[in-house]
């Protein structure tokens, strides 16, 4: 069995959000706009004009936490109130995650995901991921239908802090990194192998194109290096995310990124930036002591893009206690763990977080000399 869940449009298109109108209106004339107040202060005026020359009534709620059950219902309440035919959501992963939710607690309502940042792939996504007030990880919530248009406007993301690019990078070429090792330990199944190839697109672009990309989305230029890397971001990654088989696999890195989400001192980092951290221990976890060139070169392609890659980076305080706490906060499945070509034992989870306390002795001229190399 494959499963392949994808958007009915993606569109990349440069000052779209100033026509969103155009794709809203034959959808509907009453929606709910999900936001949060900086990324509604980036778009208001443009999609807000764009919406009431298309004779659509809106309203707009803001996201201020986490995507949390309680704000989705909360969401949802709200859109049956006000009878809103369509959800639109206008920000980051967070506010994305929460409105594809309420159109799917709300009978599968059509939604349109805007992403004013490119960080993660939840705008195309086939789940929404639940957290904690806290900001605690809980789980996926699998939806039924994605959204009827992702519009991504390249000009608005590259007016955004370049630091929510990277972390986007990062959480794109995780993908690849997380599928290896069941490709290596013989799954050949047919919903990996598509999997792995979009990842292996979303990397190859990005070594290609990222540092590039970077650099004009720095200076706020919007370049066919930067949307290729956006492109990479969002859509190849969520390609990558959407196919799927009755076999369940588990990005490595990604189940990490989950455990120190329970970790307040880390809820500053992004979500790109921690699995940046989890892909360093998965790589003390895959490469062994005869292995050492693999992993030097992922830690140096982490490195290109500002990864915090050690316990001192990440501003852990009390490491050894704290990354203890993060092992024993991993939860994969044994039927998972067996299927991949390395232990997955709480004590070897524990010796690789620990393993990374040394990586400051990673050279940062290695990683600069590296950044000048055609990646291949």
């Amino acid at each position: 069995m494959v499963s392949i869940q994808v958007p009915q449009n993606y569109l990349n298109s440069d000052g779209i959000i100033n026509r969103a109108g155009e794709y809203v209106a034959p959808l509907a004339r009453k929606v709910l706009i999900i936001s949060s107040p900086r990324a509604w202060q980036a778009v208001s005026q443009p999609l807000g004009q764009s919406l009431t020359g298309s004779d659509i009534a809106f309203s707009t709620e803001f996201l201020t936490g986490p995507c949390t059950r309680d704000a989705v219902d909360a969401f949802a309440a709200i859109a049956r109130r006000d009878r809103a035919e369509l959800i639109i959501g206008v920000g980051g992963g967070r506010v994305l995650d929460s409105a594809k939710a309420v159109g799917e607690i709300l009978g599968q309502l059509p939604v349109i995901t805007i992403p004013t940042i490119a960080a993660t792939c939840a705008a195309w996504s086939p789940i929404s991921v639940i957290y904690t007030d806290a900001g605690a990880h809980v789980g996926p919530l699998p939806l039924s239908r994605l959204p009827v248009w992702v519009l991504v406007d390249s000009q608005l993301i590259a007016r955004s802090d370049v630091r929510y690019l990277k972390a986007g990078i990062v959480d794109a070429l995780a993908k690849w990194y997380e599928f290896l090792p069941y490709l290596v330990n013989g799954d050949d199944e047919l919903a990996l192998i598509l999997k792995s190839r979009m990842a292996k697109l979303a990397l190859e672009t990005i070594k290609t194109f990222g540092r590039q990309a970077l650099d004009d989305n720095q200076q706020q230029r919007v370049t066919p290096a930067l949307r290729k890397v956006i492109d990479a971001v969002i859509a190849l990654a969520g390609l990558a995310n959407s196919m799927r088989d009755e076999q369940p696999r588990i990005g490595i890195a990604h189940a990490i990124h989950n455990s120190m989400t329970r970790l307040p001192q880390l809820h500053h980092w992004l979500h790109g930036e921690k699995v940046g951290f989890g892909l360093a221990v998965q790589s003390f976890l895959q490469y062994r002591h005869d292995d050492n060139e693999a992993r030097k070169e992922l830690l140096t392609l982490l490195r290109r893009f500002d990864t915090p890659l050690t316990p001192q980076a990440i501003g852990l305080t009390a490491p050894l206690e704290s990354l203890r706490e993060i092992a024993r906060g991993v939860v994969i499945a044994p039927g998972i763990a067996l299927r991949l070509p390395f232990s997955l034992a709480r004590e070897s989870i524990e010796a690789a977080l620990l393993a990374t306390l040394n990586l400051d002795d990673f050279a940062g001229d290695e990683s600069a000399a590296f950044a000048q190399e055609a990646l291949i």
